[in-house]
């Protein structure tokens, strides 16, 4: 639903603090922390954790901290890696408002203020975003404009991101009420990769969630030397991790048995689809090998079984050109699958920008 755009009450300002992690991303941290630290309209405070960076960046860190009483230093003698990292920085906030951002990553002005006028005029909200603006050398100067606020109740957003199956939320846009952070708990070790998208399930389980519209609220980062890029750079691991993600936070959810079943229902749906578009797409663009499709094409099968009926694997059997003389049903199926292969992700992209699922 939405809403107009009140502002808090009290004269007192928000307390946030920003957890950013750092791993070799020294060459970054002096515009996180500058983001950070120019907030207005909220008390900030930044806690560096550095992962024992090769690179320098404990010295980086160290001297920002030294030169600002907001800023505190933590130094890791030895590699944890990066969950280890996000916990031991989330699970010793002491604010009102938490946030974790990349140290790759930069807050846009006015984004906590923003965020936090949303959660003191909804108690229930317990997670706020927004939009965030992808970058590679600087932000683009920003050219929108508060819109309005929308707020959901958490069972309504979660069966919207499990439609979506996709990550609604990047992360550095994400802040949550601290004393949620703390009731849902901390990153699943288990879940290197789809650590976020569980986290913000999770919440939701327990929480309202909100979100800015029409202004961004992060910058993120898009590089190379990315977690994503090095990682998990391929649809099936892709796949995979966001496979895991929903499965764990289903045998943990307090939402009623049959109501977990309809969702997970809608997750496999979802998924399967997007893997037999990319399967299709691949072999009309060619590039991709064939061990990548078939996996592919076995990951939707596997995943919900249904979809051997649906029009997306008709397409990709016609795209494939895996059967031949096929009837006029399936002819027609297939050409209703690569419409919605064409204009699904942009129709779902664009209601993602506007309204935020």
């Amino acid at each position: 639903m939405f809403r107009r755009v009140r502002q808090g009450t009290g004269d007192r300002q928000p307390q946030v603090l920003v957890v950013v992690p750092c791993y070799n991303y020294g060459r970054y941290l002096e515009a996180c922390v500058a983001s950070v630290l120019s907030q207005q309209g909220v008390f900030v405070r930044v806690h560096i954790l550095d992962d024992a960076s090769t690179d320098g960046s404990g010295k980086v860190a160290a001297a920002i901290a030294d030169r600002d009483g907001r800023v505190q230093a933590t130094l890791h003698a030895a590699n944890r890696g990066h969950i280890a990292t996000y916990n031991e920085g989330l699970s010793a906030a002491d604010s009102d408002f938490v946030v974790l951002l990349s140290a790759d990553d930069m807050l846009a002005p006015g984004s906590l203020a923003r965020a936090t006028s949303l959660m003191n005029a909804f108690p229930s909200v317990g997670l706020v975003y927004g939009h965030p603006q992808n970058f590679e050398s600087a932000p683009a100067r920003e050219t929108g404009r508060l819109r309005n606020w929308s707020v959901w109740q958490g069972e309504r957003w979660i069966a919207a991101q499990c439609r979506r199956g996709l990550s609604i939320i990047s992360s550095p846009e994400a802040v949550v009420r601290t004393s949620v952070q703390h009731e849902v708990g901390y990153y699943r070790p288990e879940l290197p990769h789809s650590g976020d998208l569980e986290m913000w399930l999770r919440i939701a389980d327990v929480a309202a969630v909100g979100r800015v519209n029409g202004v961004d609220q992060a910058y993120r980062r898009v590089h190379p030397a990315s977690m994503m890029a090095t990682g998990y750079g391929t649809l099936q691991a892709d796949l995979e991790e966001r496979r895991k993600a929903y499965d764990s936070f289903f045998s943990g959810s307090v939402l009623p048995e049959a109501r977990r079943n309809q969702l997970d229902e809608a997750v496999k749906r979802r998924m399967a689809a997007e893997a037999l578009e990319w399967s299709a797409a691949a072999c009309e663009a060619g590039g991709a090998s064939a061990v990548d499709i078939n996996k592919a094409v076995s990951f939707a099968l596997e995943t919900h079984p249904q979809a051997a009926s649906s029009a997306a694997y008709q397409d990709y059997l016609h795209s494939s050109g895996s059967v031949k003389g096929r009837s006029l049903a399936n002819a027609v199926a297939a050409w209703r699958g690569s419409i919605q292969r064409d204009f699904g992700p942009r129709l779902r992209w664009q209601q993602w920008r506007r309204y935020g699922i």
